[in-house]
């Protein structure tokens, strides 16, 4: 996302004297919302719920208005399924106010089941039905993205077989979501740290399946934090798989808080994202290195720090 849109309308005669009066606008436009505490970002980051309980109080509501008060154009709510309906239905009122875009809820995660890599059809079926239910959670909150966690491998089945299987359940919720415009995000999570035994966990892995899909309601959700601890090598992996991403998150390793806290040059990161064109969100994903208000003045300032570019 561009830090300012400029619409420049012009005709034969427009004078250098009206082109600069309208950058002089622009200027004063950036000088009030700097003086208002508002940071004009250039990637879509989403703060999530519990981020901000300390300066904007735990009411979710205030959390929103506040996130977008100091410029934060997205959120994203991996609970969301699981909130009441009609908490749901104020959340997304209040954000289409703000004009802030929607990013992930989980439609799927059951890391300790064989679902997409075995061939249990109960366990299937039950799969399929949570995407169901998640395009309804989706037309609510007006999201279109949505996590979804392939679980647990096999450890008495090759990898060939388990993938095959992964791709046609897979097949199958995509049928599901594409009539409504809306797309599955595959997580790949690390093995090293916090998720050992999992079926999907490398981007290579990710792209494959997603291709072998072959849907646009079923793409990456790059978790750079996670591949970060799989694999690493972040930059080249993103331009690999550029055409299968559909999501972003990030969370800085080790400690899994926000930007600057680790080893991942963030700024870097983000430029690079931004130089092809993303216009999707970066969800935020960690957690903050330091408690209380304190803290959440030092996320938001870490933010601002690797948008810097």
């Amino acid at each position: 996302m561009k830090r300012r849109d400029f619409l420049v309308q012009g005709a034969a005669g427009v004078s250098a004297l009206t082109a600069a009066g309208s950058l002089s606008q622009s200027a004063r436009a950036d000088d009030d919302a700097a003086a208002a505490g508002k940071h004009s970002f250039k990637l879509r980051y989403a703060p999530h719920f519990g981020m901000f309980d300390d300066l904007a109080g735990r009411d979710p509501i205030d959390q929103l208005k506040f996130a977008a008060e100091q410029g934060f154009t997205a959120w994203e709510d991996n609970g969301m399924r699981g909130r009441p309906k009609e908490l749901q239905e104020k959340i997304a009122r209040t954000m289409s106010d703000l004009g802030m875009l929607m990013g992930v809820f989980v439609a799927h995660g059951s890391f300790g089941e064989t679902t997409f890599a075995g061939r249990n059809k109960d366990a299937r079926e039950r799969v399929l039905q949570e995407i169901r239910d998640s395009v309804e959670v989706a037309k609510r909150v007006n999201a279109k993205w949505m996590t979804v966690v392939p679980d647990a491998y096999d450890r008495r089945t090759e990898w060939g077989y388990q993938t095959a299987n992964c791709v046609e359940l897979l097949r199958r919720a995509a049928e599901i979501l594409e009539p409504h415009g809306l797309v599955m995000v595959l997580e790949p999570l690390n093995w090293w740290r916090d998720h050992p035994g999992l079926f999907l966990h490398k981007i290579p892995q990710a792209y494959e399946i997603c291709r072998a899909v072959d849907s646009p309601a079923c793409k990456i959700l790059f978790d750079i934090y996670h591949q970060q601890i799989q694999e690493g090598n972040l930059i080249p992996n993103i331009d690999m798989a550029w055409d299968e991403i559909g999501y972003f998150q990030c969370g800085d390793n080790p400690g899994r808080n926000e930007p600057g806290t680790g080893e991942i040059n963030y700024r870097n990161v983000f430029r690079h994202i931004h130089s092809k064109g993303f216009e999707g969100i970066m969800g935020m994903e960690h957690g903050l290195s330091v408690g209380g208000e304190d803290g959440e003045r030092k996320l938001i300032e870490a933010y601002v720090s690797a948008d810097d570019f």
